[in-house]
This record gives C-alpha cells, structure tokens and sequence, in this order.
C-alpha cells in the first residue's frame, strides 16, 4: 500500500469515525436521560385513618411528609430539615422532630427551637377532594416565617 492510498484509506475512516459518533450523539439526543420522581400530589387516605393528637409517618419515607392530625383539623410537614436538607426523625417520647445530621430540634408544629436550623419546617397544601379523602400537594409550600400558616391550604379544618 503506498502512502497515497494509506492517506485516502485514513481520510475515509475518519470521515466514517465522525459520521458514526455525530449519529449516535445524535440519537443520544432524541432520548434523554430522565429522573423519575413521585408525583408531587398524592392521596392520604380518609381523615378518620389519623388519631387526633399524633404524627403520622406513613409517608415519610416515601413522600417526605409527616401528617399532623389536631383537634381543629390536620397540616403536613416536609421533612426536610430547613438547615442542609437532612430528614428528621419524630421523637414522640420528647413530643419533637429531631434532625440526626447537626442536631436541629422542632416543635410538633415544624417550629424550630434548637440547632442551626435557620427557619421552621415548611408545609405542603393539603386539602379534601370531592371523595372525603385526603389529598397532598408538595408542590405547594407554605413558610411560617413568610406569615403563610394562615394562608388557605396550609391547615385542613375537620372536625369530624
């Protein structure tokens, strides 16, 4: 083989090698990676499953919500500690939610009272749909410090 035929061989292969790696990136393109999260609105069953005066974890790993049941109705607490993002863990013995990562402390209600947590635990929307269930929505979020406790939403009134 001389060295003009080894250039022309060379010249087409890298022509080639460009072709091939220009279609798999583009083929790359039409189908991206993608991350599947839960939905950020779910059911929680009917108000009658809760027992007034408790915190129920049943979501807490799956959806990172707690659920407050009181005697004027419920809230929903993100556990997602407001420091760097740790989830804390309810401590009923102590009446608290308390994060393990750098020792932040809340109150039943998500107000924060010790640690470098810099704000209270934030709320997600909950509300009754049209069947007498429950129903969470995460990506609706109410901060204390911001005054939206009080907004619609951020505390479902049962008292049945």
């Amino acid at each position: 083989m001389g060295r003009k035929s080894f250039l022309s061989y060379a010249g087409w292969l890298s022509f080639l090698s460009f072709l091939a790696i220009s279609t798999i990136g583009s083929l790359r393109y039409m189908f991206p990676r993608v991350l599947f999260e839960p939905p950020s609105k779910f059911k929680a069953g009917l108000p009658s499953d809760y027992v007034i005066g408790e915190v129920n974890e049943q979501y807490k790993d799956t959806q990172r919500i707690w659920i407050v049941r009181e005697k004027e109705g419920f809230y929903a607490l993100i556990a997602i500690c407001t420091h760097l993002g740790c989830t804390p863990r309810w401590l009923a013995a102590e009446n608290k939610f308390k994060c393990p990562c750098h020792g932040s402390g809340y109150y039943k209600n998500g107000i924060n009272f010790e640690g470098p947590t810099p704000r209270p635990l934030e709320r997600a929307q909950i509300t009754l749909n049209d069947d007498g269930e429950i129903v969470i929505d995460k990506s609706i979020k109410f901060r204390y410090e911001l005054g939206q406790w009080g907004q619609p939403g951020s505390f479902l009134k049962y008292t049945g």
